[in-house]
């Protein structure tokens, strides 16, 4: 019996990298599509960014944010009039401040393909794929007996249609991602006492050096990492020597590695600058303040606003903030995202469920504080600048990946699909309902919700259909990328 349950073991695994595999394919299937058929320079901020390329691979040098660096009205003339090609992009270098990784390694792209555009945002697409796997081993770390929901949360930050749209543009975020995901699983490992030594944390430092000089929404990952490394210490009972010991194994290669820039910076922008932030806060001018907005709007007027613009624009608001989705489909959305994220109140205060292991606890911390400190950077981003744009979070997909798949795989176990389907058919209900009292039915939700409740009513009936169920979920997202790709940017933006 325990050799053929180590067989069934094996052949789980098997199927269940496979799949892994099909979705990753899938992934590099839908970005290829957002590379090659979104207009050039219809992601937001790619003119500035590939201007960074450029410099790096003509010039041979990193870019210095200058005054003149940004010029509002050009800007707002490019996007409306979808950049055409009399108007050049060379003056959009708002960017420059940026930490320089992603376009050193970008660069040999630029010189190997003459600066073509399709090229940088394939290898953009690439390292897409790398935040995949990183997820995967994440979830698998943290849940290695429920590859299901690993597969469930690399299929759902695969298969995001804003996502894709970043992942297939020239910009930062995507190697930003690949890094924050890699450094949650070596904290992940570390809480679960899988790594360890001097290599392992060496190993570790460098990373967060690299992350330092990629992008700040990505430095999430080394108080993270820094608190990680000091709880394991606490917890073995170690001394302030030892720990002093493991912190500095960490931070030497960190040091070495992003030392020199900072120190650049520091001699271009002052020593109270080492980021270029300050500076280019100074050069934006023109930019929307979000005091200005409350001073418009007031407090609930711009508090209404951040909120739905974050929800919509963590779906699909696409191009330079201008092309959404029907609101239609963002209340398909919100019903969608209220029944994960009710499943996910429901796995989490489930006493029945099995409890976690100390190890699966101590990786849940982790995931999040790195998803809190993810929100607080987004917010006090939004404290000075009006950037009610939910790409922001996606330093966090990995684990609000996670919750969600958490949260369907409860839903569609035991009693609780039972419940979910009634709940879904009677918004159905009350939606249609809702329309023939307006004289105009909510076609789009009406079917969600029916959807919705059919699958889970499947669910309820055919236990062993909940894969499948957890496919044409998939499906169906993956359908709405593709929809948000030829149903919405390329009509809206193809000159």
């Amino acid at each position: 019996m325990g050799q053929r349950q180590r067989i069934g073991e094996r052949i789980n695994e098997s199927a269940s990298r496979l799949f892994c595999i099909l979705l990753l394919v899938s992934y590099l299937v839908l970005a290829t599509l957002y590379a090659v058929y979104t207009p050039p320079w219809q992601v937001p901020d790619e003119p500035a960014h590939y201007n960074y390329v450029r410099t790096v691979a003509e010039e041979g040098r990193l870019p210095v944010m200058e005054p003149g660096d940004y010029d509002q009205v050009y800007l707002e003339r490019l996007t409306a009039e979808k950049f055409p090609p009399d108007l050049s992009i060379a003056s959009l270098t708002y960017e420059d401040h940026q930490p320089p990784l992603y376009y050193l390694l970008a660069a040999p792209v630029y010189l190997l393909f003459d600066g073509a555009l399709l090229p940088l945002r394939l290898f953009s697409v690439l390292l897409g794929a790398g935040v995949l796997m990183t997820a995967w081993g994440v979830v698998r770390s943290l849940c290695p007996d429920r590859p299901g929901v690993a597969l469930v949360a690399v299929g759902l930050i695969g298969f995001l249609p804003q996502h894709l749209a970043m992942m297939a543009g020239v910009n930062n975020d995507p190697l930003a991602e690949l890094m924050v995901g890699t450094s949650l699983w070596m904290a992940v490992r570390y809480v679960q006492g899988r790594g360890d030594g001097r290599r392992y944390l060496l190993g570790w430092g460098a990373l967060l050096g690299l992350t330092v000089v990629t992008k700040t929404t990505a430095y999430v990952a080394l108080p993270v990492s820094l608190l990680v490394v000091g709880l394991r210490a606490w917890e073995e009972g170690g001394q302030w020597r030892g720990l002093a010991r493991r912190v500095g194994w960490m931070v030497l290669p960190m040091v070495l590695i992003a030392g020199p820039w900072l120190v650049r910076n520091a001699a271009l922008y002052g020593w109270t600058d080492p980021l270029g932030l300050a500076r280019h806060n100074e050069v934006v001018v023109g930019q929307p303040r979000t005091g200005e907005w409350i001073a418009r709007y007031g407090w609930t007027g711009w508090a209404v606003r951040f909120l739905r613009t974050t929800f919509q624009s963590f779906w699909g608001q696409f191009g330079w903030m201008g092309v959404p989705f029907q609101p239609a489909i963002y209340a398909a959305l919100l019903l969608f995202s209220g029944l994960l994220a009710g499943g996910f109140l429901g796995w989490l205060f489930d006493r029945r469920r099995p409890a976690l292991s100390a190890g699966q606890r101590k990786g849940a911390w982790v995931l999040l504080t790195s998803t809190l400190l993810t929100a607080a950077l987004y917010l006090f981003y939004n404290r000075t600048f009006v950037q009610h744009q939910g790409r922001y979070l996606f330093p966090a997909l990995i684990p609000l990946a996670l919750a969600a798949a958490l949260g369907l795989d409860w839903l569609l176990s035991g009693r609780a699909v039972r419940w979910a389907a009634v709940a879904c058919g009677a918004v159905g209900v009350a939606l249609s309902a809702w329309g023939v009292v307006r004289g105009d039915l909510p076609l789009i939700p009406m079917a969600t919700a029916f959807g919705l409740a059919g699958l889970l009513g499947l669910a309820a009936w055919s236990p062993r259909r909940r894969a499948a169920v957890q496919v044409v979920l998939l499906a169906g997202l993956a359908a709405l990328a593709l929809y948000g790709l030829f149903g919405a940017i390329v009509p809206t933006l193809a000159r």
